[in-house]
């Protein structure tokens, strides 16, 4: 028998002199190996996503009905729940019905048109199954596609919902249903294929908008901005006093949504990944620096520290941070969160008195402008000399240009698209309530209940 070592010293040598015959092998399988990874589902992805589509219904309900809830009047408290539940709901089946397919359905043939929608060819689901699959970011890795619409549903259920308010307390409920049918379907689904579907306008551009920078934010913003002109005033505004019923309320449903943010903005990683894990720590730091500078900002201004402003500070940098979750480095999502805080904090209580109209939640004052910082600041806080995840020869103002530019197109399509719904459900509902349900309350007037049986 021979010593281990002399039998480890034959193999050796013999694996050596097979070398030459495994090069030859190797080099005709060659083109075989350099084929495209077989596309597979990942079970640690598919599960950070499904967490992560959970997590945004929960900024809808309860986080956004608590928040909008609590800022109202006790008399419209149970309408403006109802109003997000349905508007969500409704979302939810316009979504699977065509909305899903216009927005990331297959490319329309002309292809001018192709930048702007998607074609009907999956309406109702056509073609999904179980086994059918959705691109990440990396090559090889997939989720399941009804994952990913369940995902991109919730985008769209809380975008309308957002709208909502500016225009609680007067405006009729059928309204608020008809209007969100013709706004989803003329408005949101348009701008999320521009700048999320790879044939979209904005997407080949280059813009950059990580989790819904200009698609939720700067669209339900500027929305609920025009359909609070175009609606008019509540009843003893400016000069009545309509604070919030409950702030406590409010101040819970801002702890969600803060959650449920992480599903929103971690999760369009699409991956479990460091890309997520950047977003999830950009999520936490800006949203607690925009709360504390909402603060000192009224501080400044010769006003107490309120837990309402805290509340509207953290919402602030959520928004701000949205587009830039993935697109920055810690450090700039914090000035970023900053930065949005103060400015939307002047919008909301400078610019709204002077100019007089009623956004009833100030859904523009922190949505609309809090996202048109973030979207534009994102293109700042990308630049790798700033921490951002840019390549070293990044362009930082041909980025600025893309983004001033996708903000402008967005600001003038929803404009247009919310006049369009806003005229169609006046003519068919009326649009507001009469006066008398008004002053009665929507929760009595429209649904037949109250909030709170004392």
């Amino acid at each position: 028998m021979q010593h281990p070592k002399k039998l480890m010293a034959g193999a050796a040598l013999s694996l050596f002199a097979a070398l030459p015959a495994w090069a030859q092998d190797a080099a005709l399988q060659a083109p075989a190996a350099a084929a495209a990874p077989v596309a597979t589902v990942n079970k640690g992805d598919t599960a950070w996503m499904m967490v992560s589509t959970v997590l945004v219904l929960m900024m809808i309900v309860p986080g956004l009905a608590l928040f909008y809830g609590g800022l109202t009047r006790t008399k419209n408290m149970l309408s403006v729940m109802t109003q997000i539940g349905a508007v969500a709901s409704l979302a939810m089946l316009i979504w699977v019905m065509y909305g899903y397919s216009l927005a990331f359905g297959p490319d329309v043939t002309n292809a001018t048109l192709s930048n702007f929608i998607s074609s009907p060819g999956k309406a109702f689901l056509a073609g999904v199954t179980a086994a059918s699959q959705a691109a990440t970011f990396t090559a090889g890795v997939e989720i399941p596609e009804y994952v990913f619409i369940c995902f991109q549903m919730t985008f769209a259920a809380i975008t309308i919902a957002l709208v909502l308010g500016s225009v609680v307390e007067r405006i009729k409920f059928s309204a608020v249903i008809a209007f969100a049918a013709v706004w989803l379907t003329i408005t949101y689904l348009p701008i999320a294929h521009m700048v999320w579907a790879a044939s979209g306008y904005f997407f080949k551009a280059g813009a950059l908008d990580f989790a819904g920078g200009t698609v939720v934010h700067i669209n339900a913003g500027v929305s609920s901005l025009v359909l609070a002109i175009l609606l008019g005033k509540r009843i003893g505004f400016p000069t009545e006093r309509m604070a919030p019923h409950s702030l406590t309320l409010t101040m819970v449903g801002t702890g969600l949504l803060w959650v449920g943010w992480f599903g929103f903005n971690a999760g369009s990683a699409l991956e479990a990944n460091g890309t997520a894990g950047l977003a999830m720590i950009n999520t936490f730091v800006a949203t607690a620096s925009a709360g504390l500078f909402w603060m000192l900002a009224e501080k400044f201004s010769g006003h107490k520290g309120s837990a309402l402003g805290f509340c509207s500070g953290i919402i602030a940098g959520l928004v701000a941070v949205t587009p830039a979750a993935g697109n920055s480095g810690p450090f700039g999502a914090i000035v970023l969160g900053a930065v949005a805080s103060v400015v939307c904090f002047f919008a909301v209580t400078v610019v709204k008195p002077k100019l007089g109209y009623d956004d009833s939640l100030d859904a523009f004052g922190i949505h609309g402008v809090g996202g048109i910082i973030g979207a534009i600041g994102t293109a700042v806080v990308y630049a790798p000399s700033l921490g951002g995840p840019g390549a070293a020869d990044y362009d930082m103002g041909a980025k600025l240009g893309v983004q001033v530019f996708a903000v402008l197109v967005t600001i003038v399509w929803a404009s247009v698209g919310t006049a369009i719904a806003w005229f169609v459900a006046k003519a068919l509902t009326g649009g507001r309530v009469s006066k008398e349900v008004e002053l009665e309350g929507l929760d009595l007037g429209e649904h037949g209940e109250r909030a709170y049986n004392y």
